[in-house]
């Protein structure tokens, strides 16, 4: 895994894709408009297309890295249950601000639990949720996406603990 400044709150960009399909118009514009107008190939095309790939490349590379920049902080939340987000950053190389937004997004999914303190920024009650590996069905929840809190009874439609609809 090689890890950039801020790769995973930056990695991905719509504005990349939308770049990326402007080059491919150019592309096949420079390809195959020239046999209309009776001219030669032009195969300054080629170099679009191959810029475009590069930057669909990357932005692919970027998405399929989060996930384990995500698992690399759930390891050491498994590891040391009251690290600080600083203590994380520094075992993992990740930035402080991408250490942050991964803890929010393991805690939207529900794979992390836990408070911090409010005094010395260590996370209290940590708990790490490794999904089993039977999942649940697409259309049933096993934990609130809200809180994290496992579902008691398969009926439940509501979250016993912050009331979300499951």
């Amino acid at each position: 895994m090689h890890y950039k400044r801020n790769q995973y709150s930056e990695g991905v960009s719509v504005c990349s894709f939308i770049i990326a399909g402007i080059f491919i118009f150019w592309g096949i514009e420079n390809i195959f408009f020239p046999f209309w107008t009776s001219a030669k190939i032009n195969w300054w095309g080629l170099f679009w297309f191959a810029l475009a790939a590069a930057i669909i490349g990357g932005q692919v590379y970027a998405w399929v890295n989060r996930s384990k920049l995500r698992n690399a902080v759930l390891y050491e939340y498994e590891e040391h249950p009251e690290a600080t987000i600083d203590l994380i950053s520094q075992n993992t190389g990740i930035t402080i601000k991408d250490v942050q937004a991964i803890v929010l997004d393991l805690k939207a999914d529900g794979l992390l639990r836990g408070k911090f303190s409010s005094a010395t920024g260590q996370m209290t009650h940590a708990d790490v949720i490794r999904k089993p590996e039977g999942e649940a069905p697409e259309g049933k929840v096993a934990y609130c996406p809200n809180c994290g809190t496992a579902k008691v009874k398969e009926s439940a439609v509501f979250c016993s603990y912050c009331g979300t609809k499951l």
